[in-house]
């Protein structure tokens, strides 16, 4: 979590903005996930509803976010980014990123897989460089689930999914689960070998929304948004994934 001396840079249609103060940052960094409600925002950061009200204003006239009339209750709005997340002065990955680069000039690079550890090494690269690789890994992930949808047959759900708990399993791309179709619900397992590395902080949840994104594209003919509604942590526990928005495309 960044503090009251880190600086987040953010992209914008009018530019770049570099953002100084938690809470903002704290804020931006929550609708990363997805549209939420004013008194989501309130409890995510733990502040005074007036004080949210003041930043919620302030990023919205620097046109970071906009705000949405809730269409379940008009009495009440909903706010989303209107900008991308591009580097933050203090990130985690620096750490990370120096014991990846250790595994990979030891004895357990074979024993890992070379193209997974140079894979993880990326991606910590990219946090310890001050990059926000989020938006990228997600269009990517789109873009390989769509090619991997051409090695996919299925058209129906039910068998889609089987048949790519299958081709998962096989290429050693993962787990995965279906826990509920309406929402649709996933619960994803060891994505790229995340889990057996002994680096445990996640940084594949990006990527992984993408894959299946793209997957459901292809075979669906839906733009789709998957959140992860699960708690990254230390224990590297599985994503779990739930389709938030879709439209069919024309």
């Amino acid at each position: 979590m960044n503090n009251g001396d880190s600086t987040a840079i953010f992209s914008t249609e009018a530019g770049f903005i570099a953002l100084n103060g938690s809470v903002k940052i704290q804020i931006l960094e929550l609708l990363k996930n997805g549209s939420k409600s004013f008194d989501e925002i309130v409890n995510h950061t733990g502040k005074a509803k007036a004080t949210i009200s003041v930043h919620l204003k302030d990023l919205r006239s620097c046109s970071l976010l906009e705000e949405h009339v809730d269409p379940d209750d008009r009495r009440k709005k909903i706010y989303s980014l209107r900008c991308q997340y591009v580097a933050c002065s203090q990130e985690p990955g620096l750490e990370h990123y120096t014991d990846m680069l250790k595994i990979i000039s030891s004895t357990d690079f074979e024993r890992f897989g070379s193209l997974v550890c140079v894979f993880h090494a990326v991606q910590y690269g990219f946090l310890a460089n001050g990059i926000n690789c989020d938006p990228i890994m997600r269009n990517i992930g789109r873009d390989v689930g769509k090619s991997f949808a051409h090695s996919l047959i299925s058209t129906e759900p039910d068998d889609l999914f089987a048949e790519m708990e299958v081709f998962w399993e096989k290429n050693d791309i993962g787990k995965f689960s279906v826990l509920s179709k309406d929402p649709l619900k996933l619960e994803v397992h060891d994505f790229f070998a995340c889990k057996s590395l002994p680096i445990k902080t996640k940084v594949l949840c990006t990527f992984v929304k993408g894959v299946f994104e793209g997957v459901f594209i292809d075979k669906f003919a839906i733009d789709c948004t998957m959140e992860n509604i699960s708690v990254c942590n230390n224990n590297c526990e599985p994503c779990i994934l739930v389709m938030k928005e879709f439209k069919k495309l024309l």
